[in-house]
């Protein structure tokens, strides 16, 4: 039976959160702030909804008022406020989201995106997916749920590591209502940031309704580019065919802007349809990337400085649309979800220390006309979806779940073009012919069909089972051209790589309440990454694997969400075991490079939130997670992984303790103040990077405190915040075969300098 006060638990979206309500709401929190801290959350993790506390796996929520009030809108901001996340990241939208340590690079993602009932990007492993994760603006966000374990029964492939669930507010048909917002903020030795954003709601009749969302954000570059590191002739190293890098500053600014509209038709009481487009754009100038001595760790140039021959920016578009039906039944509610996504990137990066003197020996001079080279590559995905759910209704013995799920994706790396440019400039060779040229297209489908089940032992014992069957077939061509060069083109082509695959997923809950505020739970399921096909040369030799199949994960994981004292005490900590087999690596097989299934790993850990209201207006939180997480197997020698190395990039411990204070000041409205310390500590990079003893390569701790306050009236608020007070150099990628970037340096994504920022809200 559910719990009757299933209302807390304040996962990590508590923080400091549900303080910062939207307008209207903020006299009410003057009087009554502790209510308000420890109120019900609500989730439909489990593909309906049902209070936070009833669902026997680790969740964290955080809410609208959480990215108002942590200035969070974007991935690199969830950090500190979902234990087991880590990011991988040194450009906006370019991201891998690793949860619970379950990373070993790659292509393919670990972490399944959605927006409402809208999965997002490629689910093959062809499409770059695993770095392309969806880093949606979270203006106007109802929530976002994210899921720490394999998510196979319900959420499919590519989620064995979690689910990050963003979920819109709807239109609503009671009232009128907007909000608008703008912010300025000061970037420590950068360009200043700017953003706007404003939301609608306008009910047009008691059964229909429209919202529309819109938002723009730029945030001034930081890094700058050092006009050194010339590249010499092949033939005469003394003559400089490429006299320097870039000699700019603040070089890596984004622009991110876009908007939701969505429109809701309450046809009858029982029945409804919500039409929803959603369309984003993020465009970067450059990468978050500083050059660092390989030994040290140090920055080579200064504490944020790159040296890139040319400009090398990244253009990111999503657009989602969906239609979703929800119709009561009585014994039972049908949803149907459709949609249509797209998702496209277009990038430029140099290559001119890797081809710049040879282009110049084959097409230019060193003295008279030297030519450097740039790479233009598009990634993109179109995904059709499509989900049919029945759902019983609430029942106090039996409630099930059936479904059917059906996607068809095409993507393609298409074109991926190396051009001669003009020596020192983008400017592309007009004379000379494209040198290389190299397409590759794909498709993916899958059928699925998914059922759930919750048994209500007794009023307080629940069991829930749950299980999916998967097939998805696949097929791949690639062409690269590279006559030019002077290189044929295989005759016959390359042939089309193909594969086919059927998974099971399954997983089992028990939750048992102790009392009305508190409940244990164990849960134990599977997830897992669709394997695919592998494009071979002609002369592939016999025995180079055609295909890969999909890895696998089973997680064991048990765990206790409770309140105590009123609710003035707050407690969400669970512990696990995760064992990961056949994972997909880059192998070298018959001198043929291939997707291969190859090594075994293991990560175990636990995470907690603690939050506690200790006194009126006064609220408490820390979050943290520790992750043991390390090979099991060797990989293939390529990748590079020993037994017992350590996962990339997977902090082994992080915390972060918010505090918050508020109090009620004039007639209606109040004030606060807060601050957020996170420490990220003991993470490795890839297993290629190691040091001279053989050891893997450290990445280096770092701490960032923010803090923040602000003035919140009836129906507008001024909030005052500075992020990153100590101007930490923390690293968020780490990177660099030796030779690949000048003095032998790696290449390093690092956060944002001290930001000092101003933020205004007006609700009407």
């Amino acid at each position: 039976m559910k719990s009757s006060n299933a209302a807390l638990l304040i996962s990590t979206a508590v923080n400091a959160t549900l303080l910062a309500a939207a307008p209207g709401a903020f006299a009410q929190q003057a009087q009554n702030t502790r209510n308000v801290t420890l109120e019900e959350v609500i989730v439909t993790a489990q593909k309906r909804q049902e209070a936070l506390q009833d669902v026997p796996q680790s969740i964290t929520v955080l809410s609208s008022e959480t990215f108002e009030r942590q200035q969070a809108n974007n991935l690199q901001d969830y950090l500190a406020l979902v234990p087991g996340l880590s990011l991988e990241a040194s450009t906006r939208g370019v991201s891998r989201i690793t949860l619970r340590g379950i990373n070993t690079g790659g292509v393919a993602s670990t972490v399944g995106v959605y927006v409402d009932e809208t999965p997002f990007g490629s689910s093959s492993g062809l499409a770059n997916g695993a770095i392309l994760a969806g880093d949606f603006d979270t203006f106007d966000m109802t929530r976002l749920e994210v899921l720490r374990g394999p998510q196979g029964t319900l959420y499919g492939a590519s989620s064995l590591g979690g689910v990050m669930k963003f979920v819109t507010n709807p239109p609503q048909t009671e009232s009128f209502e907007g909000k608008a917002q703008v912010g300025i903020e000061d970037v420590s030795g950068g360009d200043m940031s700017y953003s706007g954003a404003s939301y609608i709601n306008v009910p047009l009749s008691d059964r229909f309704a429209i919202r529309a969302t819109g938002f723009y954000r730029q945030d001034g570059g930081f890094v700058d580019s050092v006009g050194n590191n010339p590249i010499p002739s092949l033939l005469d190293p003394n003559i400089n065919i490429i006299p320097g890098s870039l000699n700019e500053e603040n070089i890596n600014k984004t622009d991110s802007f876009g908007g939701r509209v969505s429109a809701l038709f309450n046809a009858t009481d029982a029945f409804s349809l919500r039409l929803t487009a959603i369309l984003q754009n993020i465009n970067s100038d450059s990468s978050d990337t500083i050059l660092q001595d390989r030994e040290t760790l140090k920055p080579l140039y200064g504490d944020r400085v790159d040296s890139p021959y040319h400009h090398e920016p990244t253009d990111i578009a999503y657009r989602l649309y969906s239609a979703t039906i929800d119709w009561d039944l009585g014994p039972a509610s049908l949803m149907s979800s459709t949609s249509y996504g797209t998702f496209e990137e277009n990038l430029f990066f140099g290559q001119d220390r890797q081809f710049a003197a040879l282009v110049t020996f084959v097409y230019g001079d060193a003295e008279d006309r030297p030519l450097g080279v740039i790479v233009k590559q598009t990634t993109a995905t179109d995904k059709f979806t499509q989900e049919l759910r029945l759902a019983s209704a609430e029942n106090e013995t039996l409630e099930w779940m059936v479904g059917a799920y059906y996607t068809k994706e095409k993507s393609r790396i298409d074109p991926q073009d190396f051009y001669a440019t003009e020596g020192g400039t983008d400017t592309i060779a007009a004379d000379i012919p494209r040198l290389i040229e190299v397409f590759l297209t794909s498709e993916y489908e899958e059928y699925a069909g998914f059922a759930n089940l919750t048994w209500h032992i007794s009023p307080r014992f629940d069991l829930t089972f749950g299980g999916r069957e998967s097939h998805n077939n696949q097929f791949a061509d690639q062409l690269i051209d590279l006559t030019a060069l002077g290189v044929p083109n295989p005759d016959p082509p390359v042939p089309r790589a193909e594969s086919s695959e059927d998974v099971f997923t399954w997983s089992v809950a028990p939750r048992f309440e102790i009392s009305d505020d508190v409940s244990i739970y164990a849960r134990v399921a599977t997830g897992y990454r669709p394997g695919g096909p592998n494009i071979l040369p002609v002369n592939a030799p016999a025995g180079t694997p055609a295909t890969y199949k999909s890895d696998s994960l089973t997680s064991y994981e048990a765990g206790i969400k409770g309140s105590w004292f009123e609710r003035a005490l707050s407690l969400d900590f669970a512990a696990y075991y995760l064992d990961w087999e056949d994972i997909q690596l880059f192998a070298n097989i018959n001198d043929t490079g291939v997707n291969a299934n190859g090594g075994t790993a293991v990560s175990k850990g636990v995470e907690f939130t603690l939050a506690t209201v200790p006194t009126e207006g006064l609220t408490v939180s820390l979050n943290g997670a520790y992750t043991d997480a390390y090979l099991t197997k060797p990989t293939d020698p390529l990748v590079g992984g020993l037994n017992g190395d350590k996962l990339p990039f997977v902090p082994k411990l992080s915390l972060n303790l918010d505090v918050d204070y508020q109090w009620p000041v004039f007639s209606s409205s109040s004030a606060y103040v807060g601050a957020s310390v996170r420490s990220i500590r003991d993470q490795v990079a890839a297993f290629d990077l190691r040091n001279v003893d053989g050891s893997q390569l450290e990445v280096p701790d770092y701490e960032v405190i923010d803090l923040r306050c602000g003035l919140l009236a009836d129906r507008w608020s001024i909030e005052l915040y500075v992020k990153n007070l100590d101007d930490e150099l923390g690293r968020t990628s780490l990177s660099g075969a030796i030779g690949t970037y000048p003095d032998d340096a790696l290449i390093s994504g690092v956060i944002r300098p001290r930001t000092i920022g101003l933020s205004a809200t007006v609700g009407f």
